[in-house]
């Protein structure tokens, strides 16, 4: 695609990368096959080449209006399109540029900039958050049944495991997940711990920075990772050898923190470091001896639900699927799995009725085999599905965790 952008912008390292990406689009349109708000919408403006369109006026100077805001917001960021593209269109690293601005150019109805502030000040804030979640449980009883039904159950907090094993890694706790769901990242140390890996919490890591980096909050999030990147660094230097990350949401975001901080002269060169060291959950377990667990996962037939930062994002394919079959799970069909569930961070509360329709959708997928259970490896999209789903949603690692204890009671 040939592109006209204004010196004054095109010579500024965003500029200059969105002329590339932007360059590498041949506008085939095979992405819009795969784009979720397009199927839904049928508008060209609401899929992938539409929107790359709108970014590109953007760049080139023409009048940026509301519309333009509303198209790119409903967008998920779920990068289907990318995985679709033949020409390899960086879509979601285009669009977190064309959506930053757009924000600086189009003022937001006071409710929205309200909501998407509060949002900024709350997620991201494990204390904050869980005050929020305890005022909810208190009031439950007087929310209505869509509101109650975001509510999780409260988790029992239960001991982690002790550091003894020469192998060590660490592990980013989440802000949402710590609150809501912290028996995931505790089942995750227990099967690593089985495994002669201890996983270690450091206190001080804050969120990963998605929540303000997709809200186009973008120096709130590079603030955010270079305090990670301060935190985790002297135990890098100490001998961890990993950073595991149990949301496919977080793992994503914290491998491109090399990019993200690519031209900041101090963080740079560790911000590097620290995306190379980043693992996803099941690039770790896939890769060791599950044999020794002793699993045995009986035939019980799991739906799961590969997150688009999984799939999409971190192009991880089959990974946690392999380690239910080795464990001795049997999968339930789920057709077109490789569309978004509608959670997508923060949209399932910012564009609400594409969000359900989309749920909705995948609800009917996952549930259609007569699974048991549905797993999947995000806390947003195991939120997200738990509140309309008819079987129990959790996290693939409490499956192995639970499997894997049973295993050690009958050796």
């Amino acid at each position: 695609m040939q592109t006209t952008i204004p010196d004054v912008i095109v010579k500024t390292p965003a500029g200059q990368e969105a002329d590339q990406i932007l360059r590498s689009c041949v506008h085939c349109g095979f992405c819009i096959a795969t784009c979720p708000t397009y199927l839904l919408l049928g508008d060209e403006l609401d899929g992938p080449r539409g929107r790359i369109y709108l970014i590109k006026q953007a760049l080139e100077g023409t009048a940026v209006t509301r519309k333009t805001q509303v198209h790119l917001d409903r967008c998920l960021t779920c990068r289907a399109c990318e995985t679709t593209c033949p020409s390899g269109v960086r879509y979601g690293r285009l669009l977190d540029i064309g959506r930053g601005i757009v924000e600086a150019k189009v003022r937001r109805p006071l409710l929205e900039r309200g909501m998407r502030r509060v949002l900024r000040m709350l997620i991201p804030y494990p204390q904050r958050f869980a005050a929020l979640v305890w005022l909810g449980r208190l009031v439950a009883p007087l929310l209505p049944a869509a509101v109650k039904r975001k509510l999780p159950a409260k988790q029992l907090l239960q001991p982690w495991p002790s550091t003894r094993h020469a192998r060590v890694m660490l592990v980013l706790e989440g802000c949402a997940q710590s609150v809501v769901t912290p028996n995931t990242n505790l089942a995750a140390a227990r099967v690593l711990d089985r495994l002669g890996i201890s996983l270690v919490r450091v206190n001080q890591a804050v969120c990963c920075g998605a929540v303000s980096q997709h809200l186009s909050a973008h120096a709130e999030a590079l603030d955010l990772m270079r305090r990670n990147i301060d935190v985790w660094w002297p135990h890098l230097e100490a001998g961890a050898e990993a950073i595991v990350i149990s949301a496919s949401g977080c793992s994503a975001m914290v491998k491109e923190y090399g990019e993200a901080l690519q031209h900041d002269p101090h963080y740079a060169h560790k911000a590097q470091r620290i995306a190379a060291l980043a693992r996803d959950l099941s690039e770790i377990i896939a890769d060791l001896p599950l044999d020794r667990l002793n699993i045995n996962g009986h035939g019980r037939r799991i739906a799961f639900h590969s997150p688009c930062t999984l799939q999409h994002g971190q192009k991880i394919l089959g990974r946690v699927e392999a380690v239910l079959r080795t464990a001795g799970y049997t999968l339930a069909a789920v057709t077109d799995g490789h569309l978004c569930c509608g959670s997508a961070g923060t949209y399932s509360l910012l564009q609400s009725t594409l969000s359900r329709q989309l749920l909705d959708n995948k609800l009917k997928a996952l549930q259609g085999d007569a699974p048991e259970c549905i797993v999947t490896a995000n806390i947003g999209c195991q939120l997200h599905l738990a509140g309309g789903a008819h079987v129990p949603v959790g996290h693939w690692i409490e499956l192995l965790d639970e499997a894997s204890a049973r295993g050690l009671l009958v050796r």
